[in-house]
């Protein structure tokens, strides 16, 4: 498939859809922000190097380096623009579980996936408008669909900050009942959010399979970037080991949910970056579980 046929795909997705699938990205925020605590942001006061240096990873580097990165890459404009976007999330939902499992500093972790959802309210749409912008391949595609940074400010509000929010005052209210529900309501969340997604790809699944194969080693090169960024930022701030683990593990897991809907929501599902944000999303949990197997097996320097 060449670049001007990938760029023409739009992904079929109904008003009706893909107003379920916002609300199922808002409950999933919901189900994680059970889990935070306002501990969890008096931790980064007293405790704030490594939550900084993996935000700085997060919203600075990965996103300026992504640019470069489209600036060499032959792929179709809306591929790279789909990684510009990617880049511009915040850490995903499974960042906690795998911080743990590759024996990295959890509390680190949980930490910073709170404070960079809020800071995703301003920051993913500032960088998508900035760095897209900036690179002559992708620009033509934000002017063709006069991106808002502003409208799209107010959707990342309304998918991210409200159910965090929301999700943090009902387990501050009620806890007990939190405590029941909030492993099977995080569950739920998934499986309904999958099963949207499998849907939607459903009626496009000829122009998934056919695309994927242009997709998959960009995004391979690309985790491979976000994950060196997250390592070597915490390595060159001379980091604990337990720190770097985490770090890494959550600037290379990107909250690729974010990215289809905003995809769907702003860009038509173009195909380009929705096979993009799609292959993401199931390509970094391979990675990101690889990675913590690897490092479970080695106990973290002191």
């Amino acid at each position: 498939m060449d670049f001007a046929t990938i760029d023409a795909i739009h992904l079929n997705f109904n008003p009706g859809g893909l107003t379920a699938l916002n609300a199922v990205i808002g409950l999933m925020m919901f189900g994680m922000a059970l889990d935070l605590r306002v501990d969890d942001f008096r931790r980064i006061l007293l405790s704030p190097k490594a939550p900084a240096i993996g935000l700085l990873a997060q919203f600075v580097l990965l996103p300026a380096l992504t640019f470069c990165f489209t600036l060499y890459l032959d792929a179709a404009p809306s591929i790279l623009l789909g990684m510009i976007l990617v880049a511009a999330c915040p850490g995903g939902n499974l960042s906690n579980v795998m911080t743990y499992l590759a024996k990295g500093n959890t509390a680190v972790s949980v930490s910073m996936t709170a404070v960079s959802s809020i800071a995703a309210v301003v920051m993913t749409p500032l960088n998508i408008a900035f760095w897209g912008s900036l690179n002559p391949e992708t620009e033509p595609i934000l002017r063709a669909v006069s991106l808002s940074p502003l409208e799209m400010l107010k959707t990342v509000f309304v998918i991210l900050g409200l159910p965090l929010a929301a999700g943090m005052l009902v387990s501050k209210q009620w806890p007990k009942l939190v405590d029941k529900v909030r492993h099977p309501f995080k569950v739920l969340a998934v499986l309904v959010f999958l099963g949207l997604i499998v849907l939607a790809l459903a009626a496009n699944l000829d122009i998934f399979f056919e695309a994927l194969g242009v997709v998959m080693l960009a995004v391979l090169l690309h985790n491979a970037l976000a994950l060196s960024t997250g390592y070597c930022s915490g390595r060159l701030a001379r980091l604990p080991d337990r720190d770097v683990r985490a770090v890494t593990i959550e600037v290379g897991i990107q909250n690729s949910a974010l990215g289809l809907i905003l995809i769907f929501n702003f860009f038509g599902g173009l195909g380009g970056m929705a096979i993009t944000a799609g292959w993401w999303g199931v390509w970094h949990i391979i990675a990101g579980l690889s990675l913590a197997f690897v490092w479970s097996r080695k106990l973290p320097e002191k």
